[in-house]
């Protein structure tokens, strides 16, 4: 009997639904697993959709059999970077213990594929402000923490148990599907340009500048923004790439260039018609001055061809999103 459905867990939320509307339209077959704790049953553009934890290991297990499930993407966690270190316990039980669990019913039944939604936060503060694959992984909170404890999860079951798995690290992940359907519906967000775009719409009264004073070209941090299409699509290459035979394997997914919190308050500034308002404040404690990827891998070994790396076109998608939702 053939594998041939995929299962998406996190499904519902902001980057999974992204990446189901693409699976769909590719016409995969599609299982979309999500508890519905902070993702939408309306994001769900495509497949079969059930409610559940990724930690139910019998729900898993029968769907796995069920819906004969080759290859497993799994975005189900949670990625406050604040809250985790407010409590980390929570992090580690739902980012690691539950992926753990998923594993384990992937290994049991025979799944052949596996990607993973990583994070750059495995790098902690990089050095020279660029991180490459190989760079040290030393991360400053619970939930880099949870991440690098994952992929190594991944590392060994791909050695013990033959799992192929891709770990793909996400630099700053912004923007909204450009076909306006999908959106970051993320409640009480912290990423930057989502947080700009609300205080563009009028649903946050200023932007928090936390720090004016780097070594930077401007003094304010610099990051590594990737429209999530063009990451919803490195998850499409990521499957190709395992079914074709290719090996287990880390890829950052980042643009390898860096705009300035400064040069994105300038962009939404630009997409609104008018200044935003912001707020200086003091750095935060671990912020590093810059955060860009080396992001030559994905391209040469996946054939990744990001379509949308532009500031302002990322800007203008946020904005018209949550202009849309106003209210």
């Amino acid at each position: 009997m053939t594998n041939t459905s995929i299962l998406v867990t996190g499904g519902a939320g902001y980057i999974g639904s992204h990446v189901v509307k693409l699976l769909g339209e590719a016409g995969e077959r599609l299982v979309v697993l999500d508890d519905l704790s902070t993702g939408r049953r309306d994001a769900v553009l495509y497949g079969e959709f059930i409610q559940g934890d990724v930690g139910d290991s019998a729900l898993l297990a029968g769907l796995i059999a069920r819906h004969q499930i080759g290859a497993v993407l799994h975005f189900a966690d949670r990625t406050i970077v604040a809250e985790s270190v407010a409590d980390p316990l929570k992090y580690y039980g739902n980012n690691t213990c539950k992926t753990r669990n998923l594993l384990q019913c992937c290994v049991d039944a025979g799944v052949r594929h596996f990607i993973f939604s990583s994070s750059a936060s495995v790098y902690g503060i990089p050095d020279h402000g660029r991180a490459a694959e190989d760079s040290p992984t030393r991360p400053i909170n619970p939930y880099g923490s949870s991440k690098l404890i994952s992929e190594w999860m991944l590392r060994d079951c791909a050695l013990a148990y033959g799992l192929n798995y891709v770990a793909l690290r996400y630099f700053n992940v912004a923007g909204c599907d450009p076909d306006g359907r999908l959106g970051n519906n993320t409640p009480n967000a912290t990423v930057l340009i989502k947080v700009a775009a609300e205080v563009a719409a009028g649903k946050r009264p200023a932007l928090n500048v936390y720090g004016n004073d780097y070594p930077t070209r401007d003094g304010t941090g610099i990051r590594d923004f990737v429209h999530v299409t063009d990451l919803a699509d490195a998850h499409i290459q990521a499957l190709n790439y395992l079914r074709s035979g290719g090996t287990s394997s880390v890829f950052n997914v980042g643009y390898g260039q860096g705009y300035s919190v400064r040069e994105v308050v300038d962009a939404m500034s630009r997409a609104k018609g008018t200044p935003i308002a912001v707020q200086a404040c003091p750095r935060r404690a671990g912020d590093p001055p810059e955060v860009v990827a080396e992001a030559r891998r994905i391209r040469e070994w996946l054939g990744w061809t990001p379509r949308y790396d532009d500031l302002d076109f990322i800007v203008k998608t946020q904005l018209h999103w949550e202009l849309r939702h106003a209210t």
